[in-house]
Formats: C-alpha cells, sequence, structure tokens
C-alpha cells in the first residue's frame, strides 16, 4: 500500500486531480486524512497501473513548455538588445539633427551678414558717384528733402574732409561748433548759393569741395 498525496497520486496514475476527486467521491479510490492533509492510498496493483502513454505525453509536454520558455526568454533578451541599440540610434540621430540645426542657423546668419555688408558698399559707391557726378546747379522742382543714398554710419573727421563733395550739414555735424555757429554758416550759404559757383545745390541741401575751393570766408 501506498499513501500519496491528491497531486502525486494524479501524476501516478497519468489523471487530473479533479478525477482523483472523483473517484474518491465514488469510493473507487480510498483516502485518509493525516496531519490535515488528505492522503490517497494506492495498492500495488492501482499503482503498477500507469499508463505510459500518459507519462510519455506528460514528459513530452513538460520538456515542450520548457523550450517554450527558454525560446521566449531567448526573444526577450533579442528585444531587448534591439531596443537599446535603437534608442541609442534615436539619441545619435537627435543629437547630429540639433548640431546641423546650429550649423544651419550660423551659415545663415553669416550669409545675411555679408550681404548686408555688399548692400552697404554698393549704395556708398553709388552715392559718391552721384555726388561726383552731380550739376552745380540743379534743382528737383520739389519742396520735399532730396533722398541721400549714403548709409548712415559715423565717420572720422579726418574721413569726411578728405572726400571730394559732401554735404555741409554732415561736414558741421563733424566740427565742435556751437549752434549759433552752425546757424550763421548755414545763412551765408543760403544768401550765396545762387552766385558762388563753389556751392553745390540740390533740392535744398548744398555741398561742398573742400579739395577744390576755400570756404574760409564762410568760416569753415
Amino acid at each position: 500500500m501506498a499513501k500519496l498525496t491528491i497531486s502525486d497520486a494524479a501524476e501516478q496514475l497519468g489523471v487530473s486531480k479533479e478525477a482523483i476527486h472523483n473517484r474518491i467521491r465514488r469510493g473507487s479510490l480510498q483516502s485518509v486524512v493525516e496531519n490535515g492533509v488528505k492522503l490517497v492510498v494506492l495498492s500495488k496493483d492501482e499503482s503498477a497501473q500507469i499508463p505510459s502513454k500518459k507519462i510519455n505525453s506528460k514528459t513530452t509536454t513538460h520538456n515542450s513548455d520548457d523550450r517554450y520558455y527558454k525560446f521566449l526568454e531567448e526573444q526577450n533578451v533579442k528585444l531587448q538588445h534591439k531596443v537599446e541599440t535603437l534608442e541609442g540610434e534615436t539619441r545619435s540621430l537627435r543629437d547630429q539633427k540639433e548640431q546641423m540645426l546650429i550649423e544651419e542657423r550660423i551659415k545663415i546668419e553669416n550669409i545675411y551678414k555679408e550681404k548686408d555688408e555688399q548692400l552697404k558698399n554698393i549704395i556708398n559707391a553709388i552715392s559718391s558717384k552721384f555726388m561726383l557726378n552731380a550739376p552745380q546747379e540743379a534743382s528737383m522742382g520739389m519742396d520735399d528733402e532730396p533722398f541721400e543714398a549714403e548709409i548712415q554710419v559715423r565717420e572720422p573727421k579726418e574721413s569726411i574732409e578728405n572726400r571730394r563733395l559732401i554735404s555741409l550739414n554732415k561736414y558741421l555735424k563733424s566740427k565742435d561748433f556751437s549752434t549759433k555757429k552752425i546757424s550763421k554758416i548755414k545763412e551765408k550759404f543760403k544768401d550765396s548759393s545762387k552766385e558762388d559757383p563753389r556751392i553745390v545745390t540740390i533740392g535744398k541741401k548744398y555741398y561742398i569741395d573742400l579739395q577744390k575751393y576755400d570756404y574760409s570766408d564762410f568760416s569753415l
């Protein structure tokens, strides 16, 4: 006689635990309770009647489950490795994108800076040519101030005085004259502008040629 637990008896006979409970209820199997645990009493004959197919099937199923779980673990490791690789590539691509954006922004800023400098040089060249070719007596025929194609850049006094043709206003601003003196000089130019060939008038603006003429009588 052998005393086995419900689980061991089910495994020994190759049936489910429910089948063991059913047999106990029908009385086809004997059971006893020891220390609060129900045990199945099997005779030698009952123990010998183990279905070989059931055992083989259970063993095969157990082995199959082991292989399946092992396969899942291997796949999980591979997937985890792929995820880590993709995350690393994503971070790298994001860093590269940010670096490219920074470089492109710097390029654009440099391009605009160069274009601004080129535009200033072109306008300045046009302005100088226009002033040099201006007639001594010309009238715009307009009450408004004429357009001066000049870049508003602060220049040293020496640079202003060395230019061939400059506006009277710009020249006076470069000097440390008082407001009263500036007003007197402008009044003299206004009175003499129609008769004095040294004064180039464009609209309501006066231009002087310091390299060609002397304007000391105007207190310059």
